[in-house]
């Protein structure tokens, strides 16, 4: 089927590419000199790249930001927004983070979370569960992805392909299942 206005033309990134992706960016990674404590994957479409390069690096510490900003197929929000649940910022005083997302589409999404590690998460430093004005830390963070579109706001520390085509990714590429008339050879 030829694209059309309404068909952006199609980039599919099938499970087996996925797997070399993941380790030609942690390759990237390692050959910078640069080493991460801490994977922090943009959820949700950061999930498993997130995991996979973290393997790839020998980095078991993990985090997650959810933030949403597309809605739908080339359809946002005015502005990506973080949601809960939130990160637990004690365990990113003095480590090194790298920050995993699928795309850099836009950008928007990975600008928002690289801007709040570097202006600095709100940290309880006494312990009491209180945030006190100004009490705030910034994080050395860098960033990957698999994707990164010429559209961009932000260019990613590390890219393993750049399009400016929609990408198919193995996880997402088959719609939710919503009852077991999903299930694989049954018959609805």
């Amino acid at each position: 089927m030829p694209d059309s206005p309404r068909t952006p033309a199609l980039e599919v990134l099938p499970w087996n590419r996925f797997g070399e992706a993941a380790r030609e960016l942690a390759r990237e990674v390692v050959a910078s000199g640069w080493m991460p404590d801490l994977v922090i994957a943009v959820a949700r479409g950061g999930l498993v790249p997130a995991g996979a390069i973290a393997y790839a690096l020998g980095v078991k510490a993990m985090g997650t930001m959810n933030v949403e900003f597309y809605t739908d197929v080339a359809e946002t929000l005015p502005e990506p927004v973080v949601l809960p649940p939130l990160l637990d910022t004690t365990v990113l005083a003095d480590a090194k983070v790298l920050v995993v997302d699928d795309v850099a589409d836009s950008g928007h999404t990975l600008r928002v979370v690289m801007d709040l590690l570097q202006r600095g998460l709100p940290i309880d430093l006494d312990g009491d569960g209180r945030i006190e004005a100004g009490e705030h830390l910034p994080v050395e963070a860098r960033s990957a992805v698999l994707y990164t579109k010429p559209r961009s706001v932000i260019e990613p520390d590390y890219t393993w392909r750049r399009t400016d085509r929609w990408i198919s990714f193995p996880w997402s590429a088959q719609p939710p299942v919503t009852g077991p008339s999903d299930a694989p050879g049954e018959n609805g």
